[in-house]
């Protein structure tokens, strides 16, 4: 055979595996490369889920924390409500206690031997009432402290005096009568302390 037929003859089987054999290096490089790469991503996919475990675990203490934080504000809420509601008359019942002592001196202005005057004298005292049981029955108390100790939460004292009869600190005289609203102090009142 000739050099010519010795080529024609040469099956393609013979001249690829030198073809396969180049691409084949280049696939172990590939791969080389691939499994770096691998190692890589999975070093990250642990550190990933580290953090995650991580993290839940500070979701997971914090989480109480928190429900418990929201449970002190809505208490805090309700708390304000309530005090609101308690106490959203004191302007309105702080307004009407000028009316109550202009009842009181008209009280003690009338005479009770004079006829002319006895008659307005029992008015304006039933009026007094009336008005007195209207304001109690939004908790509006009177304090009138006369022969209790001096008490500074809700007494002002006016001055101090001389009572022999008087144990110290006690108030001997009201000159106005103090109110409170719900337990709270709308007005002190003005009172005259004895002496120790």
């Amino acid at each position: 055979m000739s050099d010519e037929q010795q080529k024609q003859t040469e099956t393609p089987e013979e001249a690829q595996p030198e073809q396969i054999l180049e691409p084949a290096a280049d696939d172990v490089e590939i791969q080389g490369e691939e499994a770096v790469d691998a190692e890589t991503l999975k070093e990250q996919l642990a550190q990933a889920e580290a953090e995650i475990a991580d993290l839940q675990k500070q979701l997971a203490e914090l989480q109480p924390r928190a429900q418990a934080e929201m449970a002190n504000v809505r208490r805090r809420a309700e708390q304000d409500v309530e005090k609101a509601r308690k106490f959203a008359l004191e302007k309105f019942a702080g307004e009407l206690l000028p009316v109550v002592d202009s009842l009181e001196r008209a009280i003690e202005a009338c005479q009770a031997d004079d006829e002319a005057t006895k008659g307005l004298k029992e008015g304006v005292e039933m009026t007094h009432k009336l008005f007195l049981d209207g304001m109690g029955k939004f908790n509006v108390e009177t304090v009138d402290p006369k022969g209790e100790a001096f008490n500074p939460e809700h007494h002002q004292a006016m001055s101090m005096v001389e009572d022999p009869s008087a144990e110290p600190n006690t108030v001997v005289a009201v000159m106005q009568k103090g109110y409170l609203l719900n337990g709270r102090l709308i007005r002190p009142a003005m009172v005259m302390v004895a002496k120790g």
